[in-house]
């Protein structure tokens, strides 16, 4: 059966980069005039010839995005059920070789967990482990479904990729949602970033969707670690892999991601600086280019920049968020995966929202809208 492989091996890294930066200002112009926007215009809305045209991306995501979702914000939290990890990734404090104490929640922990985020109003929860088969594996996550399974009107799930009999088994216990990041689409600067592990397998991870699609999975969410690599680029192959899971995959709906490379234990440095600025452009350009996609943002970024963000086109946001298996209730001081910026509590997020004239819905809109 095809996947996206096919696709993707069709484009260079290089000469897809270069075409990025060699948009103008007319194709820039053209793109934002489009009634149905290509790929092609989605190189220009990126490119570094679109930064003195941001307020009209603005104003025309801002318009597309109340045409779609209307003033809505859905807020999620994750639940970080594992810190062990068996990869060694560059970016990442739950690398493996980071010596640092290892925790996997039992049941009644995890049930405790559960206790704190329904007491703060969450209908939608995302589960959140490293990479340990041998720890955090079918089974485990089966046991945790049909324990919070009761509780909660939406289940999203961000793990390692699992085979397509997995995401079976998982959608029947269910499982609505999977976030899957490929971090970056450079294939061969992926191999330096992902050093050991399953994860350093760079085609079984970018085929991960198609296998998500093919088990029928309600919604999938797709992104990249903003700051390994050139962030126009790895975008690029995010809306193109994004392009081709909509038209194979038409049932499934589809979310995207902003996470830029935070600080966290061991530190990586970012390759690329992306500014705020530039993380405007990055959203509007993508509710510009599919009006469909949702779009989130998480506690990594600033209190300001989430406050503001709310009129641009983002369609979900974290809140309260503690990256650290138990961080709510059970262990508060376990080793983070990064640090957040915003920690702000989740009725302060939604007072924000209110005060802007958008109300916060506490779980998946589909659940909420037909019910």
């Amino acid at each position: 059966m095809s996947s996206f492989t096919d696709i993707f091996n069709l484009f260079d890294w290089e000469q897809t980069q270069a075409s990025i930066f060699a948009k103008t200002s007319q194709d820039v112009e053209k793109a934002l005039l489009a009634d149905k926007r290509t790929l092609d215009d989605f190189k220009a809305l990126i490119s570094p010839a679109a930064g003195p045209y941001l307020e009209q991306m603005a104003q025309i995501s801002q318009y597309l995005t109340l045409k779609r979702f209307g003033k809505v914000i859905q807020l999620y939290i994750p639940l970080y059920l594992s810190n062990e990890c068996n990869n060694i990734c560059t970016y990442c404090g739950f690398s493996y070789d980071n010596q640092i104490k290892r925790k996997t929640l039992s049941p009644i922990e995890i049930m405790q967990e559960v206790a704190k985020i329904k007491n703060m109003g969450y209908d939608h929860v995302l589960l959140v482990t490293g990479e340990a088969n041998q720890t955090v594996h079918l089974d485990y996550f089966k046991k945790v479904l049909e324990l919070i399974r009761p509780h909660f009107a939406h289940i999203s799930m961000e793990v390692q990729p699992l085979d397509l009999e997995d995401y079976q088994q998982l959608a029947a216990d269910g499982l609505n949602t999977v976030l899957v990041y490929q971090e970056t689409y450079h294939q061969e600067n992926y191999k330096k970033h992902h050093l050991k592990g399953k994860k350093s397998n760079f085609q079984y991870r970018l085929e991960t969707p198609d296998r998500l699609g093919q088990a029928g999975i309600h919604k999938m969410g797709l992104g990249v670690l903003i700051g390994l690599e050139d962030w126009r680029t790895d975008s690029f192959f995010t809306a193109l892999h994004l392009n081709y899971l909509e038209k194979k995959y038409w049932q499934s709906k589809y979310s995207l991601s902003f996470p830029r490379l935070r600080p966290f234990n061991g530190g990586l440095e970012p390759k690329v600086e992306m500014t705020d600025r530039e993380l405007v452009q990055l959203i509007c350009a993508y509710r510009l280019f599919n009006q469909e996609v949702e779009l989130s943002i998480s506690t990594r970024e600033s209190p300001i920049f989430r406050n503001n963000s709310i009129q641009l086109g983002i369609t979900a946001m974290s809140a309260g968020s503690k990256t650290n298996p138990g961080g709510y209730a059970v262990q508060l001081e376990s080793l983070e995966q990064f640090e957040i910026s915003d920690e702000r509590s989740p009725q302060q997020i939604a007072k924000v929202i209110t005060t802007q004239g958008y109300e916060p819905i506490w779980k998946d809109w589909d659940h909420r809208l037909t019910t």
